[in-house]
């Protein structure tokens, strides 16, 4: 027998403000229910969206661990703890705006280049007239085609690069594209504004001390991990904000800036870094600046116990879309 109470995809999702949000937790328990980001609605059950969650299952890129392709099913799962209401930002996002899942991005895990213009050409259609886009990796090759895709929208935009490590080398053994590099070839490609892009928790070794003189070059600023030693949290706010000013910015979280204690599950760890709070304390501090997407990388679901990772994971999209839903 057909019943169309049962074939309704979207039948426990609280509706508010004519906003289609998540399954309800006081409904349907929050280990059941819709697998999508936060149990939020897919984007095709829904007639319009103001933000997108896409998944890019990828890690072709990496250079130690790899299993950051299925970071994006990890973080999802680990987002069925989101609740409707943010007491921090003082803002219920789900409400405010139309969120979905988009899915995950079609990308060739053989072919580096062929994987990124899969995500490029499927993130573009997602931000078309200025949608935000926030996407779950993968390794953080990706920010490259999402840089991509963004320019064709923004022109050139400022970068806010959370990661132990910098990101702007050259080639790993001849390779041009890799987790390593995505911010060299954004820079050569003159995706991001000069000068208005910058570093947060930088720290470990380096292959040579012209690292830093290069990514200087590049017109990159740094708060290094040790920073927040002798800074406070207001000091490093004020500074990354006072360098981004009112341009699009654009947020690349690779979860390896957070302590190994506070995120185990990621491909390179490196000691001495973030703190779960600390990093909360930052991103959330950007709230006043212009925020047209964001990316959370480098989830490795294999090294990670008890979900510690991707429940990190998982919030920081959370407060960035709280940060959006804010300004509506």
């Amino acid at each position: 027998m057909n019943n169309p109470e049962l074939n309704n995809p979207i039948r426990n999702n609280v509706e508010v403000n004519g906003n289609v949000g998540q399954v309800s937790g006081m409904e349907v328990p929050r280990f059941g229910g819709h697998s999508t980001f936060a149990r939020l609605p897919r984007i095709e059950d829904v007639s319009k969206y103001d933000v997108a969650i896409l998944g890019a299952p990828f890690d072709a890129g990496v250079s130690y661990r790899p299993g950051a392709r299925f970071g994006p099913a990890h973080v999802r799962q680990a987002s069925r703890l989101l609740r409707p209401y943010n007491p921090a930002q003082d803002v219920s996002p789900f409400a405010k705006l139309q969120v979905v899942d988009a899915g995950d991005a079609i990308m060739n895990p053989f072919n580096i280049q062929e994987a990124l213009v899969g995500l490029e050409k499927h993130s573009a259609i997602l931000i078309e007239k200025g949608k935000p886009l926030f996407t779950i990796g993968g390794d953080h090759t990706i920010a490259l085609a999402l840089l991509r895709s963004l320019n064709k929208v923004y022109g050139q935009i400022a970068l806010v690069h959370f990661d132990a490590h910098l990101d702007t080398w050259d080639t790993y053994m001849n390779a041009s594209y890799t987790h390593g590099t995505p911010f060299r070839r954004a820079w050569e490609e003159k995706l991001l504004i000069q000068d208005k892009c910058m570093h947060v928790g930088i720290r470990g070794p380096l292959y040579d001390k012209t690292d830093l003189v290069n990514d200087k070059k590049f017109g990159f600023g740094i708060v290094s991990s040790t920073d927040f030693n002798n800074q406070s949290l207001d000091e490093i706010i004020s500074k990354v904000k006072s360098r981004v000013g009112d341009a699009p910015v654009y947020i690349s979280i690779d979860i390896d800036v957070l302590d190994p204690g506070f995120a185990p599950g990621t491909g390179t760890p490196e000691m001495g870094g973030l703190s779960s709070r600390e990093l909360l304390a930052i991103v959330r501090g950007l709230k006043d600046t212009h925020l047209v997407g964001a990316d959370v990388v480098e989830v490795a679901p294999a090294y990670d116990h008890a979900e510690i990772t991707g429940i990190a994971a998982s919030h920081l999209i959370y407060e960035m879309i709280s940060i959006v839903a804010s300004k509506n």
